[in-house]
């Protein structure tokens, strides 16, 4: 992979971690006050030279453990656990998580919150308890770290202030709603230990300050290095600190592809034009959050979409709090070393920057358990199991891989192999021959990315292919 790993001014120059920023400990238990960092980082807006730095997204997570819910126990009761909070900290996204990683929740959990604005309860809400399809391939360092967790999908629900979580083992019907006694559903099928809710606010809407020039190459707080390595990854593709890549169109996009690999074929080269990708900065992820250093794999072969099964009670205008919500929950509440997705999509189209390391390196994700290495996640912001994803959204996954897949010459009508790194449709060390746009289910067994999104993957191939010049 020279061709491509020397010619991009890559942070490395081999394939694994590196020790760009410095690292930082992400632990689990998550203080239910501002950290010290945060509220220094406010006073810290503006310094002796003028210039300004970027504006503090504290965010916060509530982690709350679940108790057994008070009923009469008979034979063939389902153990069930839950949690009513009439009044908590603000927070916009909810999910269940559990110390073993390895263990799967067999049951149904569900949700209802309150609206901080209005005041009142929304109806009950399914979470996707199924994630760990989700996660570093075993045997990673990220995976090994001791740090991941179990948990259900997160779920976007909103400003609100009071919730109310039941989770219930076993298939069987969950209690009706008000019914907090619950009744006989079958066998009883043990709940997985250490049960905890997770309420996670995402932080401040202000925008960042200054312009890229303005931006000091080294931070506050506990990890200095992680914002300027963060911000340096991508300057073989715009400004330091750019909130946003900008679109190319065609031809530049060929010119940049020859600057980046001066071992281009002769002819037309296949790659899409560079679309528009909101960077880290732009979507405001605190760089603090994450541990420090990249991962990376040799290659890009292959495209895995997914959808984030976070619902779609989300407008365009907050789906960077959706971002930063799912950051923070990956990161802080499922033990990872980052978000696990290489880039994010939402309704509208526009496209973000996941996990860091730079969007046009191969960076290692954790979204396909088993198929990280050598991959891209891409995730579509919000559930499609039964609801229609959006043609701007669809276009946007097209476009996305027709530019990344065409870095790394692949075809995204063609077919790949992959070699499995253990999951539960492929034994590890497996080679797997994969659509080079596949979605999750077609390398592990689960419903992601929605029946409705996954029929769309075959419009998805046909375009980005098209926008190959293929």
């Amino acid at each position: 992979m020279s061709r491509i790993m020397g010619m991009r001014g890559f942070l490395t120059s081999s394939v694994g971690a590196t020790s760009i920023g410095v690292t930082c400990a992400a632990a689990l238990a998550l203080p239910l006050t501002l950290p010290a960092t945060a509220v220094a980082a406010r006073s810290e807006r503006t310094g002796a030279t003028g210039r300004v730095a970027e504006a503090a997204v504290p965010g916060s997570t509530q982690s709350l453990p679940l108790v057994p819910l008070a009923r009469t126990r008979v034979l063939g009761t389902a153990p069930e656990q839950g949690l009513y909070r009439a009044h908590v900290r603000h927070f916009s996204l909810v999910g269940v998580v559990w110390d073993d990683p390895d263990t799967e929740l067999d049951g149904r959990v569900q949700v209802r919150t309150r609206g901080a604005a209005s005041g009142r309860w929304s109806g009950w809400q399914d979470v996707e308890t199924h994630n760990e399809d989700h996660g570093a391939d075993p045997g990673t360092t990220e995976r090994s770290s001791g740090r991941v967790r179990g948990g259900t999908a997160p779920l976007w629900v909103g400003d609100s202030d009071g919730v109310d979580v039941r989770v219930r083992a076993g298939s069987g019907p969950a209690p009706a709603a008000g019914d907090r006694n619950g009744r006989p559903d079958g066998p009883d099928s043990p709940l997985p230990p250490g049960l905890r809710l997770e309420l996670v606010d995402p932080g401040g809407e202000d925008p960042p300050h200054g312009s890229p020039a303005d931006v000091p190459r080294t931070g506050t707080g506990n990890q200095p290095d992680a914002t300027a390595a963060a911000y340096a990854a991508n300057t073989d593709l715009a400004p330091y600190g750019a909130l946003e890549i900008p679109e190319l169109g065609r031809r530049a996009t060929e010119k940049e592809l020859a600057r980046l690999d001066t071992d281009v074929p002769r002819g037309k080269p296949h790659i899409g034009p560079r679309p528009k990708i909101v960077t880290r900065r732009g979507w405001r992820a605190d760089e603090s959050l994450r541990r420090g250093g990249f991962v990376y794999t040799k290659k890009v072969k292959a495209a895995f979409v997914h959808h984030t099964a976070s619902g779609n009670k989300y407008t365009c205008s907050k789906a960077p709090s959706v971002v930063r919500s799912i950051y923070r929950y990956h990161v802080k509440s499922m033990g990872w070393r980052d978000i696990g997705y290489n880039f994010l999509v939402d309704k509208c189209g526009t496209i973000y920057e996941g996990r860091a390391g730079g969007a046009a390196k191969a960076v290692q994700g954790a979204h396909t358990l088993g198929f990280n290495a050598n991959s891209m996640g891409i995730a579509v912001i919000g559930s499609y199991g039964s609801a229609k994803p959006s043609s701007a959204a669809v276009k946007a996954v097209a476009r996305l891989t027709a530019w990344k897949l065409g870095l790394f010459r692949a075809n995204p009508r063609g077919k790949t192999y992959l070699t499995s790194g253990g999951g539960n449709l492929y034994p590890k060390g497996k080679k797997v021959r994969l659509n080079v746009i596949s979605g999750h289910r077609d390398g592990y067994s689960t419903d992601c990315p929605g029946k409705r999104l996954y029929a769309k993957l075959g419009t998805a191939r046909s375009s980005a292919a098209k926008y190959q010049g293929r």
